[in-house]
């Protein structure tokens, strides 16, 4: 029983940490179809502040045993590279 807790517990974190990703990946995707200023200051400071936010938010949860390390760069990698790839469609446009 209390094994079956700790993975559901685990299981919400991971889902957690990856719904603020989606968030901040959305708040860019906005602003990239909307403002197409992704050289702008005040954007890349609410972007970074997002971005150190869900880092602090994935430590707190490694180091409570809710989600392994590699989980936790992973959920980082993929939306930096999403917003990578965003920021150059819009350079692009």
């Amino acid at each position: 029983m209390a094994s079956e807790m700790i993975v559901n517990h685990q299981e919400k974190a991971f889902a957690l940490l990856q719904a603020d990703a989606e968030k901040i990946l959305k708040l860019i995707k906005v602003q990239m179809e909307n403002l197409t200023m992704p050289q702008c200051p005040l954007y890349e400071e609410v972007l970074d502040t997002q971005m150190f936010g869900l880092s602090r938010e994935i430590e707190f949860a490694v180091r409570l045993g809710l989600i392994e390390v590699r989980d936790g760069k992973a959920i980082l990698d993929k939306l930096e590279r999403e917003l990578s790839a965003l920021h150059e469609a819009s350079i692009r446009k």
